[in-house]
This record gives structure tokens, sequence and C-alpha cells, in this order.
């Protein structure tokens, strides 16, 4: 049984969508199908690329509302489990980290690495090498391994991206998974893997390098230097970190199964 992806598409712009028709063919001879689903404001300003996605038989097409980000991911990821037989395996990406695994020079390491999981391994957590990270912004960094830092001392010293990019994971370990993952925002990213961290099997991958300058056809030095700048990516990167501290906060006050502590040291 060939695996199936799992991929969330909001892009009111259309700015995914080339690079996404661009990798089509070869997601079509690497999985099944790839199941996505559409927020509503992105089927009204992109009707003819909305089109075309629907008429792919490769893509599984479902709708959804203009909630917030992490009640798409859920909702896809819950649909996606509930079509498939409990031994399928999934993998969770995201649009433009799979096109540009494909669509750069990491194609045959990608393709390598993730169509080798078969169900006996999952579930499997990539995480951004030394390589990869060395490739992004520094703050992206910065703010991200305040998570992994925060998540290490609550879980024995075990480094996990809380902010993960691609999961690999059965549908019936994903649909055991979700009803223990409520956050509406890109904390419920961190909600799952605090669900599996005992579970969990972690790769680290070069594929996993800064999208960004490819998807826009920028220099990345010149890209890199531009958003170590801005006070207006620290605000982004800020915006889903918060959220997920807040997720191991809430985390480190119970006894890791549900049950409150008492606090007292």
């Amino acid at each position: 049984m060939r695996p199936a992806l799992v991929m969330p598409m909001h892009d009111p712009d259309g700015f995914l969508f080339p690079h996404l028709a661009a990798v089509t063919p070869a997601l079509e001879g690497a999985f099944a199908c790839a199941y996505m689903n559409l927020t509503a404001v992105t089927i009204k300003r992109q009707p003819e690329w909305a089109m075309w996605l629907e008429g792919q038989p490769f893509f599984c097409l479902t709708r959804c509302d203009d909630g917030q980000v992490g009640e798409q991911f859920a909702q896809l990821y819950r649909d996606a489990a509930a079509a498939c037989p409990p031994e399928q395996v999934l993998h969770l990406g995201f649009v433009d980290r799979v096109a540009y695994a494909l669509g750069s020079e990491h194609r045959g390491s990608f393709l390598t690495d993730v169509l080798a999981i078969g169900a006996d391994v999952t579930p499997v957590l990539y995480h951004r090498s030394a390589a990869a990270w060395e490739t992004h912004p520094a703050n992206y960094r910065m703010f991200e391994r305040m998570v992994t830092a925060t998540g290490a001392a609550l879980l024995g010293g075990r480094e996990l991206d809380f902010a993960w990019c691609y999961m690999v994971i059965t549908a019936g370990r994903l649909r055991a998974l979700m009803p223990g993952v409520t956050r509406p925002d890109l904390s419920m990213l961190a909600e799952m893997v605090l669900g599996l961290e005992d579970e969990l099997r972690v790769r680290e991958v070069d594929w996993l390098a800064w999208e960004d300058p490819f998807l826009l056809g920028r220099d990345s030095v010149e890209l890199k230097r531009e958003r170590e700048a801005s006070s207006a990516d620290v605000r982004k990167r800020l915006g889903y970190v918060v959220p997920m501290l807040q997720v191991l906060a809430d985390f480190a006050a119970t006894d890791g199964n549900g049950s409150q502590t008492d606090g007292t040291s």
C-alpha cells in the first residue's frame, strides 16, 4: 500500500498553486493520493486554481471555513484519518516545504527518506538538520529553540521540534491522537508532539532547509538579512512560539496524563 500525503492549503493570493502544479507529477509517482482542504477565501479568490485542483483525480479535496489555522489542520487530519484504513501510512506535510523538497536539489534525498517509511516504524518526526537550520534566518531558530529547550526540560532532556514541518504516522494512530488536540492555532502542532512523544522516532534531514528563497525566486543571503532585521517577522515568530510555550506550561502543570499537580516543590 503506497503512502498518502496530507497537506492543508490556504493560498488566497495564488502564490503556492503554481509550485504545487509543478511538482504534482512527482507526487503522483510517489504517493497513492493527496488529501487536501481549501479555505473558503482561497476558493473565492482563486477560483481557476481551485477548479484545477478539483479536476485532478490525485487530490482528495475538501473545503473548510476560514477559521484559525490550527482548526484547518485538525479538520484535515481528522478527515484523512477517517477516510483511510488504520494501517495506511500518512505523510503530514505542507505545500511550501514539499514543493521545495521536490523542486530543488533535495528531491532525490526527500523521496529516498520518506518513501522508505513503513507502518512498523511510525510515527516519525522529521527534524531540520544543522545544515538545514543554517539556511534559516537566525530569529527562526532562536525562537523555535526556546520551545525545543523548554520541552527538553520537561521530557527528560529529549529534544523535539514542536513547530514541525513533516511527520509520518498511520491513519489509526492519527485518528486516536486527534481527540486530544484542541488548540485552534499553530500550537496544536505542539499538542500533537506531546501526544506522541514517547513513541516518536526522530530523523534529521537537509531537505527541510529554508524554502522561501526558492519559492520567492530571491537571493537567499539578501532575503535572510531582510528577515533577520524585520520586527514584523519577530512578531510572526512570537505569534506561534508563545502559544506553544503555553501548551508546554499547561503540560508541566499536570503529571503528563492530564492530572493536575499541586504546584509544590
